[in-house]
């Protein structure tokens, strides 16, 4: 067993899961889950999961610390004469206190384990600037499975309880059930403890129509990840992975470049919406709502709306707990006051907002990974936002002076295609052998653009034949379809469960037939794990 995808997972592990949950009494419901979701952990990351297990740990003790100091302030405050004002600010830097040494400790595990190599080597590149030869090894244990997303999930654990009053948990394993449930340690969603930890403790009940809308969520899932990502696997590979080839411009032309950057965009999207459909649909069966993490990404107008439907659940982490405490704070209000006098109420602040953009993308380039072409992709959005931001006023004028309609279907649909350049340039270099390569390729892309390549009987030896195409383009046609619907507020799946008992499960067998019949397995496909989980 090596991911959701794997046979044994979904034949034997997730239905002995489901079977064992609905047998025993509630009260040790979440034991089960708890106990899977570590069986599962430990199957794909073995001795690894030390680590998420001293996260949890911190997690919960350090919680109890906070816990005991909030109780000794609220004592306090009852005593006659208490003075309310000194109580209050000796227990806010106490618990500041506390969770920055939380912070810390999960963070430097986070560090330790994916980063550490990374910054040694930028270390390193920087003193032979200065002509110092110097030599560094690194002790690497390996990346435990999900790391990346459970620890943003244990600090806003740790955050809510200063900032949001978060009353900590008591029950050990209702924390490290929160921190591990299995649907959504591979690949997230980013939840936070008020969404879920009371539904995963609750011990719900199966119900019908859970099993139901779970059973086609994971399905739905499945499709998208073995029909079109799979699939498409061969041929993003086989142009990506010329890293020496593209250095010497050589490789492929810019057409080839543009259709692996758009076949690349579609397929990350099918393997991690595909993921997050399962984690959903997995969560759905025990009665437990995971927050949705995409919300029809390619219906977006611009950047900055195409960051609030992808990885929702990451974006919402980074506003609430950078971006918000860093505008907010009082060096930041100062400034933007300051601004505001110099440069007028519309570019006053965004000057000072940009300041936490950018610690914003610098955080959201370095979480996706250790290396330079995701410290690119997050500084590629950092600059197109806050630029999109600044130019909003000339666009007014530009409008009013020339009659142009913004809000017309045309030039919706003139920003809709703008935003998917945008987007596919920049999973170019997000998918790129490092930031020289993707600048090469960028430069093929520019200045050496053909269909040659396309339109040639070779096109179709880079790992992909016109059948492939064929099954690929119908998948996406259907996602489209599924996905303008629920664009115009049609709940797909309320409707589907609307209907009769032989076209619900119908529908539930035809995916499963297509899977079958379509899906990329067999001696010519290599197993391909979940592309986020290794972010």
């Amino acid at each position: 067993m090596t991911s959701y995808f794997s046979p044994f997972f979904l034949c034997a592990f997730l239905p002995l899961t489901v079977a064992v949950y609905g047998l025993v009494p509630q009260r040790a419901r979440w034991g089960v889950l708890l106990v899977a979701s570590y069986l599962f952990f430990a199957c794909i990351s073995s001795y690894l999961i030390v680590f998420i297990l001293l996260s949890t740990l911190s997690v919960y003790g350090l919680g109890l610390w906070m816990g005991k100091a909030m109780d000794a302030r609220d004592l306090a405050l009852k005593e006659p004469g208490a003075v309310k004002k000194e109580i209050k600010a000796a227990c806010k830097k106490k618990l500041n206190a506390i969770m920055a040494l939380g912070l810390v400790f999960n963070f430097g595990l986070l560090i330790a384990s994916k980063y550490l190599a990374f910054f040694a080597d930028l270390a390193l590149s920087f003193v032979g600037l200065l002509g110092v030869q110097a030599a560094l090894e690194v002790p690497h244990w390996g990346v435990p499975i999900g790391m990346s997303f459970y620890t943003l999930m244990a600090a806003s654990y740790l955050m809510d309880i200063v900032r949001s009053g978060l009353k900590p948990d008591k029950h050990l394993g209702h924390v490290a059930l929160y921190l591990a449930f299995f649907p959504q340690i591979m690949e997230g969603p980013i939840c936070r403890y008020t969404q879920t930890g009371a539904l995963l403790a609750a011990g719900n009940p199966l119900t019908r129509s859970n099993l139901y809308a779970g059973t086609l969520r994971i399905m739905w899932g499945l499709a998208k990840k073995m029909i079109v990502a799979d699939r498409l696997n061969l041929f993003v590979k086989t142009i990506y992975d010329g890293t020496t080839d593209f250095a010497d411009g050589a490789a492929f032309d810019g057409g080839i470049i543009a259709v692996a950057a758009i076949l690349y965009t579609v397929q990350l999207y099918c393997d991690f919406s595909g993921t997050m459909d399962m984690a959903v649909g997995m969560g759905r069966l025990f009665g437990i709502s995971i927050t949705e993490n995409f919300r029809q990404p390619f219906f977006s107008r611009t950047a900055s709306e195409f960051w609030q439907r992808w990885h929702i659940t990451l974006g919402a982490w980074l506003r609430d707990y950078i971006y918000y405490p860093i505008s907010l704070s009082k060096p930041m209000k100062k400034l933007t006051s300051a601004l505001r006098k110099k440069m007028g109420n519309r570019y006053g602040p965004l000057v000072a907002s940009s300041v936490a953009l950018l610690a914003v993308w610098l955080g959201n380039g370095l979480w996706h990974g250790a290396g330079t072409q995701y410290l690119f992709f997050g500084m590629y959005y950092f600059v197109l936002i806050v630029a999109g931001g600044f130019l909003e006023p000339a666009m007014q004028k530009f409008a009013q002076k020339t009659g142009l309609n913004r809000d017309s279907k045309g030039y919706h649909v003139f920003q809709i295609a703008r935003t998917w350049v945008i987007i596919f340039v920049g999973e170019m270099f997000f998918r790129a052998n490092g930031m020289e390569a993707g600048f090469a390729m960028f430069a093929q892309l520019v200045g050496n653009f053909s269909l040659e390549t396309i339109l040639s009987p070779a096109f179709w030896g880079l790992g992909m034949d016109a059948k492939d195409l064929l099954i690929i383009t119908c998948m996406v046609v259907a996602m489209f379809v599924v996905g303008a619907l629920k664009e115009r507020g049609v709940a797909v799946l309320n409707v589907i469960a609307e209907k009769p008992a032989w076209v619900r499960w119908g529908l539930v067998l035809l995916l499963f037939t297509c899977m079958l019949i379509f899906g990329a397995y067999g001696g010519d496909y290599e197993p391909v794990e979940p592309m986020y989980a290794e972010f």
